[in-house]
């Protein structure tokens, strides 16, 4: 199965709308090389600004929840290892591709990922 392309499957929980003000709460994701999972990661992030409200009852993440994990800066390496040489595959991966470059860039690097839009819907 070497023509299968090397894909992760993302999704992030973020504070709001806008990833110029807007942070990153959580990161969830299902690494796949060669047809298998190899990874399933996922963590809180503390994103240095409150949550609003109507985020916590969308999400069901507080500030209680995020006050003792680590910022983003401090998972960006591991985040990159699982990223690195796959597909990102997330629903409106547009929105997630973009908090996460803005992400990378707060820390002084950069994002080049390549990205697959899912629409799921039920």
């Amino acid at each position: 199965m070497n023509w299968l392309p090397n894909l992760t499957f993302l999704d992030i929980e973020t504070t709001g709308g806008s990833h110029m003000r807007d942070r990153i709460t959580e990161v969830a994701l299902i690494k796949i090389e060669q047809g298998e999972i190899i990874a399933n990661w996922e963590t809180l992030i503390n994103p240095g600004i409150p949550i609003p409200r109507n985020i916590i009852g969308l999400t069901g993440i507080s500030d209680e929840m995020v006050k003792d994990a680590p910022p983003f800066e401090d998972i960006a390496g591991d985040l990159y290892s699982h990223l690195e040489g796959a597909v990102m595959v997330a629903h409106n991966a547009r929105f997630d591709h973009g908090f996460l470059k803005a992400e990378y860039k707060r820390t002084g690097g950069t994002l080049r990922q390549r990205t697959l839009c899912i629409k799921v819907s039920f």
